[in-house]
């Protein structure tokens, strides 16, 4: 990360880089949050299907939930601006577990966890950086790769944030989504979805939400409704067309090298030897 005015888009909390659009003030008060019971929120690391999920849960509720834009986001007036929203709401968040604000945790509020191949990931991350003036310049995909294996990349180390929600995925008001089982088989999600927030959901609703949410659907949306710099799940930019690319599995095999891919396999190995779940993550079709 090069000069002086690139460091000032990213500030560390808690060890970990935020972008300077989360003040550390607002960061510093996130416990004083005043979370209500029927909250729901939608937890994720950076790039890794947030706003497919945000669709297809604000299709869910139809008109009963006000999808907020991450808790994380803004500066100190942000937690007054939530307080005022009604019930219910749909809070996007990329903290990690242990950042969460305890009064999500101590209120028992249900909390969907979507997550994906880190391989892809990393590579969505790449071209996300490279076109979002709110994130450090980065020189090539080589260069980033070795940042994202460090942690050194917004919202921190794939594997600490994946871990740190993994060992809550028994608590029963957490579910655990892969990106990739959405791509395959929707209408399984959806109705998985439907169930852990109690919903009662048609089939025929089922087949039109995945329908809406189709990537290609959510894509020609967002080029349309590109001017509500306010309306965004995303707390790195307001800018949507940065948000979908390719939506693809697989897609990290365009970019790592045999070597890189070795370092990737050494490095998920060490991380995640006590992981469970990592075993679930599909790296292609």
């Amino acid at each position: 990360m090069s000069s002086s005015s690139e460091e000032e888009l990213i500030h560390m909390f808690k060890g970990i880089p935020f972008t300077t659009r989360s003040s550390l003030e607002l960061l510093n008060s996130l416990d004083a949050f005043d979370a209500r019971e029927d909250d729901v929120l939608l937890v994720s690391y950076p790039k890794s299907g947030t706003h497919w999920l945000a669709r297809v849960l604000t299709s869910l509720f139809s008109a009963q939930v006000t999808l907020t834009s991450p808790i994380e986001f803004g500066d100190i007036s942000r937690l007054e601006e939530l307080n005022q929203l009604s019930s219910k709401r749909l809070i996007p968040t990329h903290l990690d577990y242990n950042m969460l604000p305890t009064n999500f945790k101590n209120k028992k509020c249900k909390m969907i966890y979507i997550s994906r191949n880190p391989k892809d990931t990393a590579v969505s991350m790449f071209h996300y950086y490279r076109d979002n003036p709110n994130l450090p310049t980065i020189d090539s995909w080589t260069a980033f790769f070795d940042l994202f294996l460090k942690g050194d990349v917004v919202c921190g180390s794939w594997f600490d944030h994946f871990l740190s929600w993994e060992e809550h995925a028994n608590d029963k008001n957490i579910l655990f989504l892969f990106y990739e089982d959405m791509k395959k088989d929707l209408p399984k999600i959806v109705k998985k979805i439907s169930l852990f927030l109690s919903l009662n959901v048609s089939e025929n609703d089922i087949q039109d939400i995945c329908k809406k949410s189709s990537f290609s659907a959510m894509k020609s949306d967002t080029e349309k409704e590109n001017s509500d710099p306010h309306n965004t799940v995303c707390a790195l930019t307001s800018n949507k067309k940065l948000i979908f690319r390719k939506g693809a599995v697989g897609d990290w095999k365009n970019h790592f090298t045999p070597k890189q891919n070795r370092r990737f396999e050494e490095t998920f190995n060490e991380k995640m030897k006590l992981s469970k779940m990592a075993k679930s993550l599909i790296y292609e079709f």
